[in-house]
């Protein structure tokens, strides 16, 4: 796989090549992440405006776009400086005037000379009931023509949409015509124009209807991106696959102690998880899974299962999560389970230092812990394992794919499975996840109560803090989480500290902790440790508390300015109640009056517990990067592509894509060959590395 295919170079050169562009305006180009003729072609228009001529002005609704052929009249030149320079023009029914606040008497003699004739299209308005053109966009000479319907493309300043269009349509002189590379069934069935054709459709649209994501060259051109992406992600796939791994298959006997020592039976979901990672581990190559679970789904008893599968084959199981406080809880959820299988589960974090450290890494090598649970402690270079069979990643930091690939660096031939509380939508997961296989959690078990979810307006502050009195009074205890009033930490720091204030003083001495994003972790840990040892009866915390923590006892959840929070997040919230046999209450105080998409966010929280309907809503109400926090999330750019509205186009393209491979694995054959060149032409390096290295 040598460099760049040389058809493609026209579309990879500087912009400055493009007529008209020099370094100056490659800069405002910049801006708009353009750097190339091949950007530019998938820059598609975002709107249009409406150019049709009209025999007169009067025949126009004003103020409005009118294009009108006119004989140019008089030019009257400013009396004053400072006062505009105005042109009488005359069409077939009326005279009006154009009007220019700026340039020289020169400029606008040369543009529009007395006597002749031109085609004029501008923004026209009624100025004391007389009709004028202040700056037109165009001004024609007879012969030339102008677009019935003139794409308008996103700018940035300095940039005019005349350099812009004019950058495009040379830019689309540079397209080749490429091979096909997608599938010849897909392309008859959708009737889906070539890649040139749909973007030759695209530039130029006739009216409206074809700027919409539903028009076939646009459905085209998304599809084009998602799939290359899906080819990304089905080659880390297969390569992945094609690692050596190890089959692991264990007798089943420490997890049937397990299971008889659980007080209920596991949900025909944490049966179907549990099955398909034991098939998976039993494989001789690598597994790659992905278990996505709605909160207090019970995920950490399949990631149980699958770690004894590993010690029952006479291996270790490592179990990973982000932080220390959710490795101890993981542990002490865990422990008196290994016990009943008489398994060694240990810890390790950044606290263990010195001898009492040395001595579980010796215990570890020797193959003395069967199961570790840490956090990415586990990771350094001194740490070695006897036999590691599989790691668990606890992903509520969002592991990206570069993290998962270095983990399996760390044993090469060890079984990886990911757990993820976000419920995402089908459509985000193949983005995020479309190299692994995917394990959905979507029952709750059995013993978990149900939430009451009710909106207050902060008017009622008083009733919320008597209720929180009458449920202390009861031995029962709540979080109070503060909201995230803009990026700058200082700002949070102080909603959270005044209210710890104003609650302390509301409930005395000691009863109030207070946990936020800016305290040394240590503190951090200590505060979280008096919480869940019910020393502190409110704990008041910025969104540090909504992963993992496990309170039994807490039963309320009070989020302030809930308006403020996403959906996901907000659900992801409630769930750190209603834990325990007490009925549990979740309060989404907010700030009247509520605006539209709020309303609605509220709104479906009342109405739902189920995470994955939560998360389709929430990707409908606010877009795919703000679902998945795009700055951490490492989902791609899509130029055309919209995940909202082509979530279907997505899971086709993850298809085909893995059908493409099977068929194909070094994408030799014709399809194979054209496929290379779109993923050079989209840029996916990834890829070709993973090609070019196969």
């Amino acid at each position: 796989m040598s460099g760049r295919p040389e058809r493609l170079f026209p579309l990879f050169s500087g912009l400055e090549t493009l007529p008209g562009i020099g370094p100056k305006s490659a800069k405002l180009f910049a801006n708009l992440h353009v750097a190339t003729p091949k950007d530019l072609v998938l820059t598609l228009p975002t709107g249009g405006v409406d150019r049709t001529p009209v025999a007169s002005i009067r025949d126009a609704v004003l103020p409005g776009v009118v294009t009108v052929p006119v004989t140019v009249g008089r030019h009257i030149p400013p009396a004053t400086r400072g006062r505009p320079y105005r042109i009488e023009v005359e069409d077939a029914k009326t005279s009006f005037q154009v009007v220019y606040f700026r340039g020289s008497a020169d400029l606008h003699q040369r543009l529009l000379p007395t006597g002749q004739r031109r085609m004029i299209s501008g923004k026209a308005e009624l100025y004391d009931g007389v009709a004028q053109m202040p700056h037109p966009d165009h001004v024609l000479a007879e012969g030339e023509a102008l677009p019935a319907y003139e794409p308008v493309y996103p700018l940035t300043a300095g940039l005019t949409a005349k350099m812009m269009a004019k950058a495009v349509e040379a830019a689309l002189k540079r397209v080749p015509e490429l091979p096909e590379w997608i599938d010849p069934a897909l392309l008859a069935e959708r009737g889906w124009p070539g890649f040139a054709a749909a973007l030759q459709a695209a530039h130029h649209p006739e009216g409206a209807a074809d700027l919409s994501p539903g028009t076939v060259a646009r459905q085209r051109l998304a599809y084009d991106e998602l799939f290359a992406h899906q080819m990304t992600l089905a080659l880390a796939r297969a390569t992945e696959r094609a690692r050596k791994g190890r089959a692991t298959e264990g007798d089943g006997h420490l997890r049937r102690r397990v299971l008889a020592a659980l007080p209920f039976a596991p949900t025909g979901a944490q049966r179907r998880s549990i099955d398909e990672i034991a098939a998976d581990m039993a494989q001789p190559r690598r597994m790659n899974r992905l278990l996505q679970g709605d909160v207090g789904a019970g995920k950490t008893l399949v990631a149980l299962m699958a770690l004894l599968t590993a010690v029952e084959a006479g291996g270790q199981g490592v179990m990973m999560a982000p932080t220390e406080i959710l490795a101890r809880q993981h542990a002490a959820g865990l422990r008196p389970l290994a016990d009943a299988a008489g398994v060694v589960l240990e810890i390790l974090t950044g606290r263990d230092k010195g001898r009492e450290r040395q001595a579980k890494l010796d215990a570890l090598a020797r193959g003395d812990i069967q199961i570790l649970v840490g956090t990415h402690a586990v990771f350094q270079r001194d740490v070695e394992f006897a036999d590691l069979r599989l790691a668990v990643i606890d992903e509520q930091h969002r592991f990206g794919v570069r993290q998962r690939m270095l983990l399996g660096e760390k044993n090469a031939a060890c079984d990886v499975l990911v757990m993820t509380a976000t419920p995402i939508p089908r459509s985000l997961a193949l983005t995020q996840y479309g190299d692994m296989e995917l394990s959905v959690l979507d029952e709750k078990p059995p013993g978990r109560t149900p939430v009451t979810t009710a909106a207050v307006p902060v008017g009622r502050m008083e009733d919320v803090i008597a209720k929180l009195h009458a449920a202390i009074d009861e031995g029962r205890q709540a979080y109070w989480v503060c909201p995230l009033v803009d990026e700058s930490e200082t700002a949070d720091l102080t909603s959270a500290e005044e209210r710890f204030r104003s609650l302390r003083a509301a409930f005395g001495e000691g009863v109030v902790g207070l946990v936020h994003g800016q305290m040394p972790p240590a503190e951090k840990d200590a505060a979280m440790a008096r919480f869940v040892e019910g020393k502190t009866k409110v704990l008041v915390a910025t969104t540090v508390i909504e992963v993992g923590v496990d309170v039994p006892n807490a039963s309320i959840m009070v989020i302030e300015r809930a308006e403020t929070f996403g959906l996901a997040q907000l659900h992801q919230l409630r769930g750190r109640v209603g834990r325990g046999a007490a009925a549990s209450t979740c309060l989404l105080m907010y700030k009247p009056p509520l605006g539209e998409t709020a309303e609605a966010r509220l709104r479906i929280l009342r109405e739902s517990e189920d995470g994955f309907r939560i998360s389709e809503e929430d990707l409908r109400l606010r877009g795919a990067g703000d679902v998945l926090g795009t700055a951490q999330s490492g989902l791609p750019r899509f130029r055309i592509a919209d995940l909202e509205r082509q979530a279907g186009l997505m899971a086709t393209a993850q298809t085909d894509a893995r059908a493409v491979l099977a068929a194909d694995p070094g994408l030799a054959g014709p399809r194979g060959a054209a496929v290379r060149l779109l993923l050079w032409l989209m840029e996916q390096d990834r890829a070709l590395r993973l090609l070019s290295v196969g």
